[in-house]
């Protein structure tokens, strides 16, 4: 009972802070995605505008049919109706032209746009000195997240692990290796509009370059479970100088707080080139 009570005030209380929050919002302003602070961001986002304003487009001719036809058909206009099975040369070629032509102009399009951005930006992963790596092992429900200390090896003493809590600095190619310790869940950071699914006993990749320095939130975009609400992280990006310090703090407090006799801390892998 206690439980219950405390889950209901603390959903009256999200509930509140979240209605507060969109009463200073315009209507337009709450129909608007999140900040792009990606570098590649604006691909995502021209797709899904190509994509709805196309099926805005076909939906409203399919609306013009329907109403149209019932108007111009209608009983009070012809007593008599006609009757066709649509199997002339003329219909036949009518329906075939019509469907060749959203083909091409949908689904070719959508797919030529989608496997050139897919294949030349976001399989085109960075290697090199130069490529900040982080690790990730999600679980029912929390964020694992390690980075390589000075050594710029995984699963050693100086490594900076946190929960629910990513540190990336400002324009620098950051490469995400994502793996699952239980169930599928789904890396989800909308200010880049990417997600990754994040799998058990299989590594998923995900790249992106930040531009924007500030405080962002990450999601999980999967269903993973009654607590799948909870898996909520905060995604800081640095400039250059409060990375180096922020990065100093946490190296030092590893060191400190690692200890090699508990090999549950150390879940990394080897990176993955």
């Amino acid at each position: 009972m206690k439980r219950t009570l405390k889950f209901v005030a603390l959903m009256l209380t999200l509930s509140t802070g979240l209605a507060s929050a969109s009463e200073k919002m315009s209507l337009w302003q709450r129909m608007q995605p999140p900040e792009d602070i990606g570098t590649y961001g604006h691909l995502i986002h021209y797709l899904f505008n190509f994509t709805t304003y196309l099926n805005i487009f076909f939906f409203g001719l399919v609306c013009i049919g329907i109403f149209g036809f019932s108007f111009l058909y209608s009983a009070k206009r012809h007593k008599k109706p006609l009757y066709t099975h649509g199997k002339n040369k003329k219909e036949i070629l009518t329906v075939v032209g019509i469907a060749l032509a959203v083909f091409i102009i949908i689904d070719m399009q959508i797919t030529r746009i989608s496997a050139h951005d897919y294949q030349t930006v976001f399989m085109n992963f960075p290697k090199g000195k130069d490529v900040y790596k982080v690790e990730v092992m999600a679980q029912q429900w929390m964020w694992n997240v390690r980075l390589p200390g000075k050594d710029d090896v995984f699963n050693t003493l100086d490594d900076i692990v946190t929960n629910n809590d990513f540190h990336v600095p400002v324009n620098k190619k950051v490469v995400f290796q994502i793996i699952s310790k239980d169930v599928i869940h789904a890396l989800y950071i909308p200010n880049i509009r990417m997600k990754v699914d994040a799998t058990p006993g299989k590594i998923t990749r995900m790249w992106a370059e930040f531009t924007k320095p500030g405080i962002y939130e990450i999601a999980c975009a999967e269903i993973c479970g009654t607590h799948h609400y909870k898996m909520r992280a905060r995604l800081v990006v640095h400039d250059a100088e409060d990375f180096v310090k922020w990065q100093e703090s946490a190296q030092a407090i590893a060191l400190t707080v690692n200890n090699p006799e508990e090999p549950d801390n150390f879940w990394g892998w080897q990176w993955k080139e």
